[in-house]
């Protein structure tokens, strides 16, 4: 029982087993494959397809990044590959109905495995076509950016809103260290803004399960603290882009991402600071700018948490509120890997962080902090303190 807590990452892609929390836990993932010039180990994920098409999906930035080297390593062993690459300009891949059409229109008859050269845009576009059309699919990672990785949704952008479409689990993940230590820094610092989220992402979770009754899993709750716990000691390591750090880094988001695989929800790594994201982002895409990585904003969302935890205090339990980081340790851990600790930074004015502390609790059905302030009528007041301290 919970032996999982002690396997190594590349064991836990196919976790099968009874856990402490009274559930039997299931991973599917055939091969999952971190490390430092692991790269070519992608024809020995591909294998079992080699006498099937395979469509492989980039952007300009991801097939110059390890696109390219990933082709020419399929093709050397004779796999027949179409190559597509998406075209996002010099801003970031937006996964909506026009990029997910595109890449659906390029599968082929008899295709037997889709292979996403990328982070976040890419990996959410191949998982949801992969989940509707039955053909598995590998995510080759070029930055340790986000969570999703090893996770069974997919958020993409329809009618301009976010929404986190039911997918699946990929049949392979290949995170090589040499890659994304060489990723933009932006990225880096949009992983950890994702990695910290954890901090108030679990506390909100533990006060679900104490106010809410809400479905609750120790051992997948371990299983992130001490990813995270890496990451933390080694936070100074981003800026320099050190190996440990990076794969500490890369290590902590698949590892979050097993935990969601394990649980079938997204609870160890989503709470309120998420919906301060989404928020933001749905109101930026409406209004056609550039929404920001998604890391970015979740890691300037997790001191804003925090500080509403602090004044929810009264109506938290204890041992709820033993979990909540500072707002002065959040901000201070964002400064160290120079990535953006206000909203406003980011471009977002004042009215818009208000609303969004205001509705935030609305951008999906989940119990958290902010609902709390709701109910408890304290929400108005909360979101005119936090906006005086940070817009005045």
């Amino acid at each position: 029982m919970d032996e999982i807590l002690n396997a190594s990452l590349e064991e836990m892609g196919m976790a099968d087993f009874d856990c402490s929390c009274g559930k039997h836990h299931k991973m599917n993932i055939k091969k999952l494959i971190m490390g430092k010039g692991v790269l070519p180990r992608i024809t020995e994920i591909a294998e079992p397809f080699q006498d099937r098409k395979i469509l492989m999906v980039s952007d300009h930035h991801t097939f110059t990044a390890a696109g390219e080297r990933v082709l020419e390593y399929l093709e050397k062993d004779q796999y027949m590959v179409k190559n597509l690459i998406l075209d996002s300009g010099n801003d970031i891949l937006i996964p909506d109905e026009r990029v997910v059409g595109k890449v659906l229109l390029n599968i082929e008859p008899k295709t037997g495995l889709l292979i996403g050269v990328g982070s976040g845009s890419i990996n959410d576009t191949v998982k949801y076509i992969s989940s509707r059309t039955n053909i598995p699919y590998v995510i080759v990672c070029t930055a340790p950016s986000m969570d999703g990785y090893v996770a069974d949704g997919a958020p993409l952008i329809l009618d301009g809103r976010k929404i986190s479409f039911p997918a699946t689990l990929p049949y392979g993940v290949l995170g090589d260290t040499e890659i994304m230590k060489h990723a933009p820094q932006r990225l880096i610092q949009a992983g950890f803004g994702d990695v910290l989220g954890k901090l108030t992402a679990l506390a909100d979770w533990k006060l679900a399960r104490e106010l809410n009754g809400d479905e609750y899993c120790q051992t997948c709750v371990t299983l992130v603290q001490r990813a995270l716990k890496k990451v933390l000691n080694h936070v100074d390591g981003l800026a320099k882009r050190e190996d440990k750090a990076i794969l500490y880094l890369i290590e902590a988001l698949n590892l979050t991402g097993v935990a969601m695989g394990l649980l079938g929800i997204s609870r160890p790594a989503s709470g309120a600071e998420h919906m301060l994201s989404h928020y933001w982002e749905m109101d930026f895409i409406a209004k056609k700018r550039f929404p920001e990585l998604h890391g970015i904003k979740v890691g300037i969302a997790t001191p804003i948490i925090a500080e509403v935890f602090q004044m929810m205090q009264d109506d938290i339990p204890e041992n709820v509120m033993k979990e909540v980081p500072d707002r002065e340790y959040c901000e201070d851990m964002l400064r160290r890997v120079g990535a953006p600790v206000f909203p406003i930074e980011i471009g977002i004015d004042g009215e818009l962080f208000y609303q969004s502390i205001l509705e935030g609790y609305k951008v999906r059905s989940r119990y958290s902090v902010l609902q709390l302030a709701v109910e408890h009528g304290k929400i108005q007041n909360i979101a005119e303190k936090i906006s005086s301290r940070i817009y005045e």
